[in-house]
């Protein structure tokens, strides 16, 4: 008794293209999925779920293309009477979701475009992100010319990962662009945090602006660099990579028992680079 009462119910039917020429690349989903309400008695929809009634949809290409928009579209009223061909008479199609059915095409035209991550990545505390790879680095891209031109980067998925402590290698979707074919359409994405340790380093104190004739001298004559690094790069530290300096100019306008130190340059694979006194006794002596 319940099975002969009218009902609505989602079914899902798969809409398919076929008869594409050899010399078209799609560049949407050859395949996708329609959520089609169907109003009937309880029996016939048990049969819609239940059996293999309901067989894809094949959409003929030639018949809806358009050449000069590369792309085509089925309506809703058309996607309505490919479905309701497999349906038994006495059922009634009340909605087909998504409305309609697009897709894009081109004659082979492509390029190849560097890939970009989106998202963001953290460390834990204790570590730093030593590095990053993506690959393939380059994809290959189908679109029309316009949308090729305007293309510079394509993008990932939003990835999300905090904490890491060790290496993590996922496999990430290229975020999708109506009318475009990526090959392929995900990439690998590694990361590398590193143990971060603190280290320091003794570099010699340099004089600048000196006027001719005259040496300054520091006591100490060098100074220590306290920094953090990561365990995997403090053998490529050399003290030779940072820079302290006491300008002249500075003694001139402001003078004092004791000369101010600056740190003006260090290398990229450290952070936190520090001077451990930033002043000094000094001595100007006369040539």
């Amino acid at each position: 008794m319940t099975l002969n009462e009218t009902y609505e119910a989602d079914i899902s039917v798969s809409v398919r293209i076929v008869n594409v020429p050899r010399n078209i690349v799609l560049t949407t989903e050859a395949d996708d999925t329609f959520r089609v309400t169907v109003r009937d008695k309880g029996f016939t929809i048990a049969t819609y779920e239940y059996s293999d009634k309901i067989r894809p949809v094949a959409i003929n290409f030639s018949l809806y293309a358009n050449k000069v928009a590369e792309k085509g579209t089925v309506t809703q009223g058309e996607l309505q009477r490919l479905i309701g061909q497999q349906l038994y008479t006495s059922s009634k199609i009340v909605s087909v979701k998504p409305d309609k059915f697009v897709y894009y095409y081109n004659y082979g035209l492509s390029k190849r475009i560097p890939v970009k991550m989106r998202g963001r990545v953290m460390a834990h505390r204790s570590y730093y992100l030593a590095g990053t790879r993506i690959w393939p680095h380059n994809v290959l891209v189908y679109a029309s010319r316009n949308v090729l031109d305007s293309i510079r980067y394509v993008y990932t998925e939003e990835l999300n990962l905090v904490n890491i402590e060790d290496t993590v290698v996922k496999d990430v979707p290229l975020r999708k662009i109506p009318g475009v074919k990526f090959i392929p359409s995900s990439v690998k994405v590694s990361f590398y945090p590193d143990v971060l340790t603190e280290e320091t380093v003794d570099v010699p104190i340099q004089a600048i602006n000196m006027p001719a004739g005259k040496v300054l001298r520091t006591f100490p004559s060098k100074v220590r660099i306290k920094f953090t690094v990561g365990a995997s790069k403090f053998r490529m530290v050399k003290p030779e990579m940072f820079s302290v300096v006491v300008d002249y100019h500075d003694l001139e306008n402001h003078p004092s028992d004791k000369c101010q130190l600056h740190l003006r340059a260090f290398p990229n694979i450290v952070s936190g680079a520090r001077l451990e006194i930033k002043a000094v006794d000094y001595l100007i002596e006369q040539q």
